[in-house]
């Protein structure tokens, strides 16, 4: 395999093994060996452990000096920090968003809202952490802050196997309901009720592993 081949094959399953973490596909502590991903994806062990020391250095995988590689389990100290952190990351991402939330992004956040509705009802859990991460980086895209996003999106990374966890605790029978008080907000243009709710949604799942 040339230079070209080995760094499209590793960007290849850089992507679906990010995809397959953030969206909660795999549980938390999830093993894995790079001879089992370099069969999976019919490449050399060269791309698939590239793509494994990226996705550790974001906080996907845990790589172990041994060779090891796992979804992180997140103690609650961990969780309680990431919480934190988009506690204080994601209201600022909404109210800079604010003076950019037209009509059109509002409908389009209600019409996600009802979609995530229906993945409440399938019990969809993969399906709901998708829509979920859909309906905030629709607002989070208008704050104009791409660093700021990107930094949002490094979170839902770590977070996504225990957030696939977090959905079965919930047993949730219908949508969050501050995605509601955040619609409403949008349209109020309320920026402290937006704070207030883009808070209140981002951490009070998370704080229920904690307790």
């Amino acid at each position: 395999m040339n230079a070209e081949s080995q760094t499209s094959a590793h960007e290849r399953i850089y992507r679906i093994l990010r995809g397959r973490i953030l969206l909660g596909e795999v549980a938390p502590g999830h093993p894995m060996t790079l001879r089992g991903l370099a069969q999976e994806f019919g490449v050399s062990m060269t791309p698939a452990r590239e793509a494994v020391r990226r996705l550790a250095a974001e906080g996907a995988l845990t790589l172990s000096t041994s060779g090891r590689v796992s979804t992180p389990e997140l103690s609650p100290d961990r969780i309680e920090e990431l919480a934190a952190i988009r506690a204080l990351l994601e209201p600022e991402l909404a109210a800079r968003a604010l003076p950019r939330a037209h009509l059109a992004l509002i409908d389009r956040m209600q019409s996600i809202h009802s979609s995530l509705s229906e993945t409440v009802v399938k019990r969809d859990a993969v399906g709901y952490i998708r829509t979920n991460l859909e309906f905030h980086r629709a607002l989070y895209l208008r704050a104009q802050a791409p660093a700021m996003l990107a930094l949002a999106e490094q979170l839902w990374l770590q977070l996504g196997p225990t957030m696939r966890a977090l959905y079965g605790r919930l047993n949730r029978t219908e949508a969050p309901h501050h995605h509601r008080l955040i619609i409403a907000a949008l349209r109020a243009g309320d920026e402290p009720g937006l704070r207030l709710a883009v808070r209140a949604d981002v951490t009070q799942g998370l704080r229920l592993l904690i307790t």
